[in-house]
């Protein structure tokens, strides 16, 4: 089984319940997992498989919480081609900036050769007031990547 580090990125608390939501499958599903709330490139392993769970900001931007995180990567331009990752957003849909923050930290992973396992899921939280049901649709087909 996998290991696998949830990386939240939120302002309202949606990200964190949805990561904890997926937390509970996973290991369900026999995997280890660590929730992490506020992530720092230099700590995280890059033999973890990262689900990054993020919600957008503002007119696009990252999460206080997620922020350090993508500027790490940013100025450091890591080579992360062992790692292995997909991502979760969230946004509102009334915004033509959906969804911009998991579309932004998605292209900076894959510009930096992480491997990315499934498509993006974005979520509208206008239309979805429970993020975590949509989520766990996705699950259900993406988990069996994990093993692939």
């Amino acid at each position: 089984m996998s290991t696998l580090s949830l990386i939240t990125g939120s302002t309202l608390g949606g990200a964190e319940y949805v990561a904890d939501h997926l937390a509970e499958l996973l290991e369900d599903n026999g995997h280890q997992v660590e929730v992490i709330n506020q992530a720092e490139f230099s700590s995280l392993n890059q033999d973890d498989i990262w689900l990054i769970i993020c919600s957008t900001h503002g007119a696009g931007e990252y999460p206080d919480n997620f922020l350090p995180f993508a500027e790490e990567l940013e100025q450091q331009q890591p080579d992360l081609s062992g790692v292995k990752f997909a991502v979760i957003g969230l946004g509102d849909s009334n915004y033509d900036t959906f969804c911009a923050a998991g579309k932004k930290i998605e292209g900076l992973l894959l510009s930096l050769g992480a491997n990315q396992l499934g498509e993006r899921l974005d979520i509208d939280v206008s239309s979805t007031p429970v993020p975590e049901e949509p989520a766990e649709e996705w699950f259900n087909s993406w988990v069996n990547l994990l093993d692939a």
